[in-house]
């Protein structure tokens, strides 16, 4: 069982190559409780087909109707709609807010070559970001590895940086967990929840056995080997439960090998400290060292596999959203 990863620029180059035509919506504003956040995206076809949210259902008709009038014009829109207390409360909101949306017609003002090449980006799991300077109309796209841009991939948070705004189009977030422990039977499915793309790792038959983890995806080889194969990237998260250091010390290392966002191992402050000494031993540099979450999780007074759980699920966000700790 995969995180669903939304196909809706894949939707719209297909719309534009059957002859459909098509036009993408984008949230590039916000204002108050607005239904969906800055970089949500809707594509509407020639036909009236429709894929996506841009409000969850309050102004989608408003903005189709924009979107066939772009198709005949050729030209882009940004548009602006107040969404009342009363249609923000029908979609589960307790009260409105403003939202602004452009409106760009594929194959006119947004070049079918650059959409394209994100959507070739998004498949190869590469992040890229689709820039639209709203004075002049220029359009670009930007590498992953932008500086300027670091923090927005690092988050995965679009919006404007000046005059242009930037989509960011980053790969789905994966969990990486080395451990089928009664923790991981907990913290999987939190982590679905949260977006992330899971994958558990175990060679030992008995903790790793499917019918204790349902639909999970479930590697039955030595975490390092594994982790290898996995290739994690600046979107991964890699968390070790064995308490084994035969499996967790070279899952550790393979992980600090990577970029992975974030990197946490169960066990308490002794057993961390035990554990930072073999590192140490084996010649990792305390830089890297350092950016072990050790204990994993959250200091919430954490009792049980759940709330263990939910304590690593929160570390992870903390560390994805702000670079916290």
């Amino acid at each position: 069982m995969t995180q669903s990863y939304d196909q809706i620029p894949e939707t719209a180059l297909d719309w534009h190559r059957q002859g459909k035509g098509a036009v993408l919506a984008t949230v590039v504003e916000t204002w108050g409780s607005a239904p969906r956040p800055v970089g949500s995206q809707l594509a509407i076809s020639g036909a009236g087909d429709m894929e996506g949210s841009v409000s969850g259902g309050c102004v989608e008709g408003a903005v189709v109707i924009e979107a066939m009038e772009a198709l005949e014009t050729g030209r882009a829109e940004l548009l602006e709609f107040g969404v009342a207390d009363a249609d923000a409360f029908a979609v589960g909101l307790a009260c409105g807010g403003r939202i602004r949306v452009l409106v760009e017609p594929v194959g006119q003002v947004m070049p079918v070559a650059m959409l394209e090449e994100l959507v070739q980006a998004r498949a190869a799991r590469d992040p890229v970001a689709y820039g639209v300077n709203i004075e002049t109309g220029a359009r670009r796209l930007l590498p992953g590895d932008s500086a300027r841009l670091a923090a927005r991939f690092r988050s995965g948070l679009s919006g404007f940086e000046g005059d242009e705004f930037v989509a960011i189009h980053t790969p789905p977030l994966r969990l990486i967990v080395v451990g089928a422990v009664h923790i991981a039977q907990a913290l999987l499915p939190m982590a679905r929840l949260a977006g992330y793309d899971p994958l558990l790792i175990d060679p030992r038959p008995a903790f790793a056995a499917s019918p204790r983890f349902p639909g999970e995806t479930i590697v039955e080889d030595w975490p390092d080997a594994a982790l290898t194969e996995a290739r994690p990237d600046a979107r991964t998260a890699i968390v070790t439960l064995t308490h084994d250091p035969k499996l967790d010390d070279p899952a550790i290392v393979a992980g600090l090998a990577s970029p992975a966002f974030y990197i946490g191992c169960l066990g308490s402050t002794r057993t961390h400290a035990k554990r930072v000494a073999r590192l140490t031993a084996a010649g990792v540099p305390q830089d890297q060292i350092g950016r072990i979450h050790g204990p994993v999780g959250l200091d919430i007074g954490s009792q049980g596999p759940a709330e263990i759980a939910l304590s690593i699920l929160a570390q992870m966000t903390a560390v994805l959203r702000r670079g916290g700790t």
